[in-house]
């Protein structure tokens, strides 16, 4: 869980950066983002095979010059 201490004479910008930061580091986002809704397992299976491919494409595309 990610926490912060907000000091005494602290600015609510910069506690607020310092909480997207942490937030950002610990990969909490991505994983809401994941939990948001139920996926079935094809669509699981459909999404990966997705990303394979396209990360396929681009090392055929990029990395072969």
């Amino acid at each position: 869980m990610t926490q912060i201490v907000v000091g005494e004479n602290e600015a609510l910008e910069s506690a607020l950066r310092r909480f997207k930061r942490q937030v950002s580091k610990a990969g909490i986002m991505p994983d809401l983002k994941k939990h948001r809704h139920f996926e079935t397992p094809l669509e699981k299976n459909k999404r990966k095979a997705k990303a394979v491919a396209n990360s396929r494409w681009y090392k055929k595309r990029f990395r072969s010059s």
